[in-house]
């Protein structure tokens, strides 16, 4: 009888096969959720990548495995405002222009080629010229680019894609726009072209806020597969560009646009060479108008005859300034009260002034017995030489840097000139020597129209130098706003020496030979300047004229100068004098300024 046998399992055996089936679970558990884990990470990714920053990798470049590609940032736009509410106009905007290029590989046929070449001429009115140039570019084969416009706006480019013609491509390029073309083109300046085809701000806010204004470009570096695709999942870094900043400027548009409307008539009235003026608050230093001219239209700026024109001679152009300087050397003698506006003075026609030949007055004058205001109002050249000794050269040196001559004012626009007093310090001792003497009455020594007017403003506000400044805010990419504030850089002049010296120049326009600056119902403080201009040989016959002003005298609201170079006219007073007039009578209907007399 075959014995049967019967296996039994003990209670151990049981426990480790139970063990054995609960750590597969466990492990099969923990490999399902690292495979969950992973596709969500990946997923995360994608979407990321895909989604989030889709734009960013649309923009890569295509056919190469490693791909570096620099993120271009948007310019920062400029406004100009108006002073009196604080509504901002756009002064300098970024817009896209398109350039209009053809394919000739889609052309395979002449039926083609004629359809493009009657939709662009249809579109640009070529000339006879351009056709030849075009159809040559037509029957070009297998060529992808052959640009026909550039710089064609989005209308046009509409238009032609309407046609839906094979062949015809656009490109999009930004580009600097300027609303306001030739008003205020030498306070904003343009974005010109660096030597390495880079866009760059140039002259004024441009290019001294170049930095600002550019931002920051973003950089992406990453990996591509055979077709230019880019690898998602493999090593990259993206870093997104930072705008440039957006700056509001003091200079109040319609204050700019008619200013420099009176300052081109009078150069074509006048056919001076240039003009400039400078229109400021004498309280802030705010420049509220600041005009050169000739002017230039910063859309196209390439078209000037010269590169001289982009200098804006407000700020650039150091010149000796003549006559309206006497203001500021009597101001210092009035503040050490070495003399009054009534003190006396001899005008025996001549001085010596520790010069080769005498000093003597305008057209060779003898105005014998005056005072201090008859030295202003009738601009008597020896009776500032007589002041000038009283100050003696050292103070008269001292205030002549107080009031901010021979330094930048340091005005954010680009190429500003520091103009030249170095004169001064040829000789040793305090006594008046002849560069103190024709100092004293603003020969020898050079100066800026921008410097004049805070000169002046110091003052007209009782004694304070502002340092100048055009911009009123600057708002960054991060919402940061850095506002500008007033900077009163010193006191020159106590308020009783400062009223005393703006009574004066009110009795100039009252009863002097200004009586074309004179405003009806208003006090009007100014002198004028005509200075020879000086050459290899001394000084010529030419002249530059000039006139600062200010009004209402009692509480000035504005101060303005007006230069013209080479004027076809003897005196600042039938030049400069009449512009500033036509400007200050403006002002004072524009802020609704109650007559005062």
């Amino acid at each position: 009888m075959k014995q049967s046998y019967r296996r039994t399992t003990s209670a151990d055996e049981v426990t480790t096969e139970r063990t054995k089936a609960e750590d597969n679970s466990l492990r099969f558990q923990f490999a399902s959720l690292m495979v969950i884990l992973i596709a969500a990470i990946v997923a995360v990714r994608l979407f990321f990548f895909m989604v989030v920053e889709h734009a960013w990798y649309v923009a890569m470049a295509e056919g190469t495995h490693e791909v570096s590609a620099q993120l271009s940032p948007s310019r920062g736009r400029v406004f100009m405002r108006d002073s009196r509410s604080g509504e901002q106009f756009p002064f300098a905007l970024n817009r896209d222009v398109f350039t209009v290029f053809i394919d000739t590989r889609p052309l395979d046929s002449e039926e083609k080629r004629d359809r493009v070449f009657e939709a662009l001429h249809e579109t640009f009115h070529f000339n006879d010229e351009k056709k030849a140039i075009v159809s040559a570019q037509i029957q070009k084969e297998a060529d992808p680019y052959e640009v026909i416009e550039q710089k064609v706006d989005e209308a046009t480019v509409d238009s032609l894609r309407e046609k839906k013609i094979d062949g015809i491509g656009f490109v999009r390029v930004p580009v600097r726009y300027y609303p306001e073309k030739d008003v205020g083109a030498h306070v904003i300046g343009f974005v010109g072209k660096a030597t390495d085809g880079t866009d760059i701000g140039r002259y004024g806010i441009e290019g001294y806020f170049e930095k600002e204004l550019a931002g920051t470009g973003g950089f992406f570096q990453g990996l591509t597969g055979a077709k230019g695709d880019i690898i998602t999942l493999g090593n990259h870094t993206l870093e997104e560009p930072k705008d440039g900043a957006d700056i509001v400027l003091t200079i109040d548009r319609t204050i700019q646009y008619k200013t420099c409307e009176y300052v081109y008539q009078g150069v074509v009235e006048h056919k001076a060479v240039s003009g400039a003026a400078v229109v400021m608050d004498p309280h802030t230093g705010a420049v509220l108008a600041l005009c050169s001219v000739p002017e230039f239209d910063p859309n196209s700026y390439n078209n000037v005859e010269s590169p001289r024109v982009f200098n804006n001679t407000a700020i650039f152009q150091a010149y000796e300034p003549g006559s309206v300087f006497k203001a500021i050397t009597m101001s210092a003698a009035l503040n050490e009260k070495l003399v009054n506006p009534n003190t006396p003075f001899f005008d025996p026609g001549f001085v010596d002034g520790g010069c080769t030949k005498h000093i003597k007055n305008a057209n060779e004058k003898k105005y014998g017995d005056v005072t201090m205001t008859g030295v202003m109002e009738n601009s008597i050249n020896t009776g500032l030489v007589y002041v000038a000794n009283l100050l003696g050269k050292d103070r008269l040196k001292k205030y002549i840097n107080d009031f901010g001559f021979g330094v930048k004012t340091g005005i954010t626009l680009d190429t500003e000139e520091s103009g030249d007093i170095s004169t001064l310090s040829k000789n040793k001792g305090d006594k008046i020597d002849c560069y103190g003497s024709t100092a004293s009455f603003g020969q020898g020594i050079t100066a800026t129209p921008i410097q004049l007017a805070s000169a002046y403003s110091a003052i007209a506000n009782g004694g304070t130098l502002y340092q100048p400044y055009v911009v009123d805010s600057i708002t960054y990419a991060d919402g940061a706003v850095e506002v500008t504030k007033p900077n009163p850089i010193k006191t020159v002049l106590t308020p009783s020496a400062a009223q005393l010296m703006s009574a004066m120049l009110v009795s100039v326009i009252d009863n002097g030979h200004t009586s074309a600056a004179r405003i009806p119902h208003y006090y009007v403080a100014g002198k004028t300047g005509t200075a020879q201009i000086a050459g290899p040989g001394g000084y010529s016959t030419e002249t530059n004229h000039t006139f600062i002003g200010y009004a209402p005298a009692s509480d000035p609201k504005f101060v303005v100068l007006v230069k013209y170079e080479k004027p076809q006219r003897v005196f600042a007073d039938s030049t400069a004098a009449p512009t500033f007039k036509k400007i200050a009578t403006f002002l004072l209907d524009y802020y609704s300024i109650a007559p005062e007399r």
